[in-house]
């Protein structure tokens, strides 16, 4: 049994959804951080970070945070979503650290600016939606001629798919990235991914082009 300590957040959902993929027993822990759930004093024992999502695998103690580092072990535990050596492995690493290093943390900046705080500044609202395009066009050239990221699907989907599906909030016209839609509503209609989006609560559909 693994313990998940997590949110309704792109971030929250990489996690549930692979690990509903991977068809790992597992107990949703809710971490509100409406409610700044995430600064208690037990939850920063998983977590240094203060931040969602972590979890404890009982099998064996160990507890883990940051959503890269968690997919990966879930990947490496099961043998599943990832090669284990080789091109493929590192091929799923590559636009795994992308997602990380660009997706996440950029668009995160685009909900801040463009959803939360519109008209505070234009220069961010500018400069962050412009690379949230960039980003896309990215991931469009990626995907042509291909399925997934890195060719089957895999821990690398898993973690960029939950950020594609706040486009509206991002003001994205997924048209305009026809091989990103093909790929969004693909892995949209997954069963493992509709069970793992509404964890730990429902709030609603996926959201559809």
């Amino acid at each position: 049994m693994i313990d998940l300590y997590t949110w309704t957040t792109p971030n929250g959902r990489k996690v549930s959804i692979a690990l509903e993929e991977l068809g790992l027993p597992y107990k949703a822990h809710p971490i509100d951080i409406s409610k700044d759930e995430q600064f208690a004093p037990a939850f920063l024992k998983i977590s240094p970070n203060n931040r969602i999502p972590a979890i404890v695998d009982n099998d064996n103690g160990m507890s883990l945070f940051e959503s890269g580092a968690i997919l990966i072990y879930l990947a490496d535990k099961t043998g599943k979503l990832m090669p284990k050596d080789g091109e493929g492995r590192y091929r799923v690493i590559e636009w795994l650290m992308w997602q990380m290093g660009g997706i996440g943390p950029m668009l995160g900046q685009v909900h801040h600016f463009v959803k939360y705080n519109k008209g505070k500044s234009t220069y961010a609202e500018e400069r962050y939606s412009k690379e949230a395009q960039r980003l896309y066009g990215v991931l469009d050239r990626r995907l042509e001629g291909r399925a997934f990221l890195a060719d089957d699907y895999s821990i690398a989907d898993i973690a960029t798919w939950p950020w594609v599906s706040r486009f509206e909030w991002q003001e994205i016209d997924l048209s305009k990235f026809p091989n990103v839609k093909r790929w969004y509503t693909t892995i949209a209609q997954r069963p493992a991914v509709q069970r793992g989006y509404k964890v730990p609560k429902d709030v609603g559909d996926i959201p559809m082009p």
